[in-house]
């Protein structure tokens, strides 16, 4: 493990801030001075955002801002029209817990999105990441913000291992070891460290060569090892119920009217299932879920 004393953490920061001023991407929750920054826009980004790439998370979070600029403009929704405008971002339910957000904010806190991590908190949806990450994004706040991205940055500059571990506590005082003292200057350390693990430090095929800390880099001054800790992979998404539950819902948006649920039971089976009883426990799980509703044998959108 690497040990960086102040003046070493001060160049670090310093390097990793220089190098985001010039090759950070162009993100549209982004703003270029505090004064532009939406905090709604970054609530819904980070919505958006959780495991799923910034490149398909774009199109939608325009589209969602231009519908719904304000949390009482979506709170003045039916739950399902966020349910349909989430696409196919993946993980619908982050649309029902947004819809949940913004009306929670409507109505207890003026339509504005609060600063408070513990306020944050107690909004649908939102859990310690995402509380931490509104709070430095969108007010300056500090607070050490680490996401996949980060946490892989990390376990290779400081820990010297190939990837990351699973999450774990230390993650936030790691990064917080690394912040500045100045909250605008750790905004931009928490951006920055998440863009360096986006398009730099990736987890097949890390760009070393153009990385502005590989000075400091424990595991390539250790010779790259092969010391990845062991992860446990997510099943595969072909043949799975998300897919199959997935299918229900892509008929849902589209449709006009209800539909039978024999209509959602054939959609959930086209394109095969792995058994017979697959189609009947996703339709169930998205009743369970709020993110259809039934009645009379025929289903709709919240």
């Amino acid at each position: 493990m690497a040990q960086f004393d102040e003046r070493e953490t001060a160049k670090i920061q310093d390097a990793i801030i220089d190098w985001f001023a010039l090759e950070a991407r162009e993100l549209p929750w982004r703003g270029t001075q505090a004064d532009e920054i939406d905090p709604w826009a970054v609530l819904v980004s980070e919505f958006m955002l959780q495991q799923t790439q910034a490149a398909r998370v774009i199109p939608q979070f325009e589209e969602w801002m231009r519908r719904w600029p304000k949390p009482s403009d979506l709170a003045a929704e039916a739950p399902g029209e966020a349910v349909r405008a989430w696409g196919r971002l993946g993980y619908p339910r982050r649309a029902l817990w947004l819809h949940r957000a913004a009306t929670e904010i409507a109505a207890e806190h003026n339509d504005q999105v609060p600063r408070d991590v513990d306020t944050l908190l107690s909004l649908t949806g939102i859990g310690p990441y995402t509380a931490r990450a509104v709070a430095s994004f969108a007010f300056a706040d500090r607070h050490p913000v680490v996401d996949t991205n980060t946490r892989r940055v990390i376990a290779r500059m400081v820990h010297g291992l190939a990837a990351a571990a699973p999450p774990r506590a230390s993650d936030l005082d790691d990064m917080d070891a690394l912040l500045p003292q100045d909250p605008v200057r750790a905004r931009l350390l928490n951006a920055a460290a998440m863009e360096l693990g986006a398009i730099v430090c990736t987890a097949r095929a890390p760009l070393c060569g153009s990385c502005p800390v590989a000075q400091w880099c424990e595991w390539r001054g250790s010779g790259f090892p092969d010391n990845a800790p062991v992860v446990k992979r997510q099943a595969a998404f072909a043949g799975s119920d998300r897919q199959v539950r997935g299918r229900i819902m892509a008929l849902l948006r589209g449709a006009k009217t209800e539909v039978t649920r024999a209509e959602a039971l054939a959609a959930a089976a086209d394109g095969g299932l792995r058994e017979p009883a697959q189609a009947e426990r996703a339709f169930d799980s998205l009743i369970a879920d709020g993110l259809m509703v039934e009645a009379e044998g025929r289903v709709r959108l919240p």
